[in-house]
């Protein structure tokens, strides 16, 4: 594959490690669901569509048992990468909750389990990572507040950076979900990346008005009169992704096209994990969609470090005054849970108790 990059020539190979942008899309990033539900808020998009993704592990198993033994034995090696939903303790204070959301609205992801709608219902205060999605005006504001980060504000539009055939992939990516390419033509890669990683489906509710998870917890809490707290600003979610080279970011976007129809049976596998509380097996999953490239990781290794691993201190930091009031619901992208570096963990160094909640 050839593709132009700042009006110069290279041939990109197709690293595993760069499908875990796909992570931000629909565990972790607020900001690329939200983006999507605005852009894609046209009649063309609004039609029903049907989801038919296909569980990629389940075919693994049958296909390459020693490929999923593999798969299987990293994911049990993740600290923390069993479950959604944790209670948190501390001496003193009524026991708080923590889900670990997927920001899609799929109405599997939508109903949440019993133990974890009866601690929301019950809690005073709710926490999410942004606040700033309760008010659309508010979120749009921040999109457009720095242009800079979101948009080529020198001239560069998305043809330039692309070869013809990769132009011609993208333009129909997007007529499949009622985006004209002249909508996002002076858009950085990684914001028309968070509108192409969505399945047609998906594409279809949001364009209907369905809130995704977060939105629903969020708005719920106000409906009965509950504070609603965020932990972090959209601005600080677009500088995150900004951060990055915009050489990633058009690597993943490529690569997300070349997935194809495949992304749905991605995205379907990754919301089975999720709702089987299977969340350590998601990194494991998605780098046996396309073979290991050697040569790569730095580009990973700096994706994981600034939208990840900074953002789980982060949240930890600003959710832990909140959580010591006590009787707390606080819901986050699951994929910042796990891990010796993740939000669990974080939290269990501030002197609280986490423990799975099955």
């Amino acid at each position: 594959m050839t593709t132009s990059i700042g009006r110069r020539t290279s041939h990109l190979p197709v690293p595993a490690n760069l499908l875990l942008w796909l992570i931000a899309a629909f565990h972790m990033l607020l900001l690329a669901a939200l983006f999507a539900a605005f852009l894609t808020a046209r009649p063309a998009a609004a039609g029903d569509v049907a989801c038919t993704g296909r569980n990629l592990m389940v075919e693994l198993q049958q296909n390459d048992p020693t490929r999923y033994a593999e798969a299987l034995k990293e994911a049990d090696a993740t600290p923390n990468g069993k479950g959604i939903f944790w209670k948190i303790e501390k001496p003193g204070l009524a026991p708080s909750w923590l889900l670990g959301s997927m920001h899609v609205t799929d109405p599997r992801v939508l109903a949440l389990p019993p133990r974890a709608q009866a601690a929301h219902d019950a809690a005073d205060t709710i926490i999410i990572e942004s606040d700033e999605i309760l008010d659309e005006r508010k979120a749009t504001a921040a999109l457009l507040a720095k242009p800079e980060l979101t948009m080529f504000t020198d001239g560069t539009t998305i043809d330039k950076l692309l070869s013809p055939e990769d132009y011609k992939r993208l333009e129909t990516g997007l007529k499949q979900r009622g985006i004209p390419i002249s909508a996002v033509s002076r858009m950085r890669p990684w914001m028309i990346s968070s509108a192409v990683a969505l399945p047609a489906c998906e594409i279809a509710r949001k364009a209907k008005g369905a809130q995704f998870l977060d939105q629903k917890i969020a708005t719920d809490a106000i409906a009965e009169g509950k504070q609603v707290k965020g932990l972090e600003t959209l601005a600080e979610q677009i500088q995150a992704m900004a951060d990055l080279p915009v050489e990633f970011h058009l690597k993943s976007l490529i690569q997300t096209l070349e997935l194809g129809d495949k992304m749905s049976d991605v995205v379907e596998t990754m919301t089975d994990l999720y709702l089987s509380g299977d969340i350590g097996m998601t990194m494991p999953m998605l780098k046996t969609v396309t073979p290991e490239e050697e040569g790569e990781n730095s580009d990973y290794a700096a994706f994981e470090q600034r939208v990840i691993l900074d953002r789980n201190k982060v949240m930890a930091e600003r959710a832990a005054p909140i959580l010591d009031s006590g009787n707390v619901f606080m819901a986050v992208g699951a994929l910042h849970l796990p891990g010796k570096d993740g939000v669990i963990e974080l939290l269990r160094q501030q002197g609280f108790t986490v423990t799975a909640v099955n």
